[in-house]
């Protein structure tokens, strides 16, 4: 009877692994899809797509061109300029200093970064926090979401991803010029608040930004092609924009189009001129089988303990309250990245509680807690890689939504 029961058992379990790898069989099929038909509809030029589920890759794969002109194809260990994917492991940096102790969630920002205290609309300069930086509701803004004439651009603010050579020292200084937009903690406002952070990490940490990132996230989770400069430029993507009929290979400078307004300035040779500020929200440079290291790490409560399972819980939980997500219904923002409160409103599939953002570059990633996945996908076309029709078509097919 025991032999029996162990047989029984044995066959439950093969029977489950055969289903577990034809529904994986049958999700990588739909991606496959989604992304055969960006690459011959012409909206995409190259990507690299990585899903994990239940703690192991199911899909893996690059397709298209790393350089279209050369005709070179892209690489699964492709290097991106990955543009706001830089921003959760910035903010996972200045969480470990925070439970470190070397710095606090509450400290005023001016105790690392005395010089900066911008000012609002009434000449009043009111306390910004670290909290604050790591939410985005200091008060603070990006230009590319401000009409040309916008404060930000009268006072010449870098957005992380243009003015090569800028010193930081400038940056910051632009920044506190420009003024605030609110008071901070009153709203949210997507914005260069993780620029800040970064000058304020390498303040409290005392050492370069690049340096504290590799110490304390990059170099534990073995993400060895990812920092604040290029490991291998012979793999560096190609950027390419967005065309009539087809992306066109981005200029530099280059102000791509978005939502109307001044549109965003964008220099790709930034990333190789090293006297550029360290950008903590845009400036780091990756590859696909890291990111989706680290999201790994994040999504079984710290993984590799580069943070505590309690610090991992609160970058994915909603830290704004009720304050809206602009241009985002049913959404929240944690730490470094957004929040799915509510997917009927937000209109996705995913469930409660996914941590999601993309890159301009042409990225978007997403965590899962509920469902074990984990989901990356890096492409060399702004914006159609950002929040263009292949992200949807790749989050609907790991879900299945045609079959719902």
């Amino acid at each position: 009877m025991r032999a029996l029961r162990t047989l029984l058992c044995l066959f439950a379990l093969l029977w489950e692994l055969a289903q577990g790898t034809a529904c994986a069989d049958e999700m990588s099929r739909r991606v496959d899809e989604a992304i055969e038909r960006a690459l011959a509809q012409k909206r995409i030029v190259g990507a690299v797509v990585i899903v994990a589920k239940d703690g192991h890759i199911v899909y893996r794969r690059a397709a298209g061109y790393l350089n279209r002109e050369a005709g070179t194809p892209i690489p699964m260990d492709a290097l991106f300029r990955l543009a706001s994917l830089s921003k959760p492991i910035v903010t996972a940096a200045a969480l470990a200093l925070v439970e470190k102790g070397a710095l606090g969630l509450d400290d005023p920002v001016m105790r690392w970064l005395p010089s900066f205290q911008p000012k609002l609309a009434d000449g009043s300069s009111p306390t910004i926090t670290v909290r604050e930086l790591l939410t985005h509701t200091a008060g603070l803004s990006y230009g590319f979401l401000e009409p040309a004439d916008g404060p930000y651009h009268r006072a010449g603010v870098s957005d992380g991803m243009d003015q090569s050579g800028l010193p930081m020292d400038d940056e910051l200084r632009r920044i506190d010029t420009a003024g605030l937009r609110y008071s901070p903690g009153e709203d949210w406002g997507y914005s260069v608040a993780t620029d800040v952070l970064g000058a304020l990490i390498s303040k409290a940490a005392g050492q370069q930004l690049s340096q504290v990132v590799r110490r304390l996230v990059t170099e534990p989770l073995v993400m060895a092609g990812t920092d604040l400069a290029a490991a291998d430029l012979r793999r560096l993507a190609i950027p390419y924009v967005d065309g009539k009929s087809k992306p066109i290979r981005m200029a530099d400078p280059d102000i791509v189009p978005f939502a109307g307004l001044a549109g965003i300035s964008m220099s790709p040779g930034r990333a190789l001129v090293p006297e550029s500020f360290a950008s903590g929200g845009s400036g780091m440079i990756g590859t696909a089988d890291d990111y989706i290291r680290l999201l790994e790490a994040f999504r079984q409560g710290g993984g590799v303990p580069i943070l505590k399972p309690s610090t991992v819980n609160a970058m994915m939980t909603n830290q704004i309250g009720r304050l809206r997500v602009k241009n985002r219904q049913g959404w929240g923002f944690g730490f470094g990245a957004a929040v799915i409160l509510d997917p009927k409103t937000a209109g996705s599939p995913q469930s409660p509680g996914t941590w999601t953002w993309s890159g301009v570059y042409g990225h978007s990633f997403f965590v899962d807690p509920q469902r074990n996945l984990s989901v990356v996908a890096l492409t060399n076309t702004a914006i159609e890689g950002m929040n263009g029709a292949l992200t949807i078509d790749i989050r609907d097919a790991v879900y299945d939504v045609s079959s719902r």
